[in-house]
């Protein structure tokens, strides 16, 4: 099946398309030496340059690898996933899981590793949220992420701290979920405030344990009371004296 020649602009993510449908649709299996520059060139209409950055595109998307001295070949017909792409499309609950893995350690580092600048960026994101818990719930909750962000952050591990960041889209989204459901926020505004404290002077004190333990109780069952569970959790849905999963 010809590829057809491509418009003028823009060139590279048009070659990219094309190179892509040809994998995507099983003209060119998995396994198969794509044609050479020149050719491809000269089939789409465009430079060798253009070429090389349209398989860059597809090398980035997991698509196409280069064997040096053999061509490029096609390694899988559907691009890879990328992070924040997957989390987008993940389930609250799974993120919740893997959060409590990240933020807990994280949390038991930033005790043991935490500085005065650490400790400070800790208590103004705490007032920040109580401050936050005269506005709306979505004020609020960015309140609250941004406190647990400066926790992540006095961990001093970057990976951590990034893999933290990717979360926080899902995590805002049904936290803001989670109250609209709820009206925690109705009778309290600041609701789990003194965990937040607990958490905080945790940290400053160097307290690794305590550190951990809030972090832990809180995770299981955020902003405090079964209510407060992730929606389609299992502790949100559990039977009354029924303890979280």
């Amino acid at each position: 099946m010809p590829l057809g020649a491509v418009r003028p602009s823009p060139l590279v993510e048009q070659a990219a398309a094309r190179l892509r449908e040809q994998i995507t649709g099983g003209h060119w299996p998995v396994g198969t030496r794509l044609p050479g520059e020149t050719t491809l060139a000269k089939e789409l209409g465009v430079g060798r340059s253009t070429v090389r950055e349209a398989l860059r595109a597809l090398a980035g998307a997991g698509l196409v690898r280069a064997r040096q001295g053999a061509g490029v070949f096609v390694v899988a017909t559907e691009p890879a996933e990328d992070w924040p792409a997957r989390l987008r499309r993940a389930a609250v609950t799974d993120v919740y899981e893997v959060r409590m893995a990240v933020e807990v350690h994280a949390g038991r580092l930033a005790a043991l590793r935490r500085t005065d600048e650490d400790v400070a960026a800790i208590r103004a994101a705490l007032a920040g949220r109580r401050a936050a818990a005269a506005l709306d719930d979505a004020a609020f909750v960015d309140a609250d992420i941004a406190f647990h962000t400066a926790v992540v952050a006095a961990a001093h591990n970057p990976v951590l701290a990034d893999l933290f960041t990717g979360f926080v889209p899902v995590l805002r989204e049904g936290l803001i979920e989670l109250l609209a459901l709820t009206g925690l926020r109705a009778a309290d505004p600041d609701v789990a405030d003194a965990a937040h404290e607990a958490l905080a002077r945790a940290v400053e004190d160097g307290d690794a344990e305590t550190a951990e333990q809030v972090l832990r109780r809180e995770l299981e069952d955020p902003f405090g009371g079964r209510e407060g569970s992730p929606p389609g959790s299992p502790a949100a849905s559990a039977a009354p004296g029924t303890p979280p999963a």
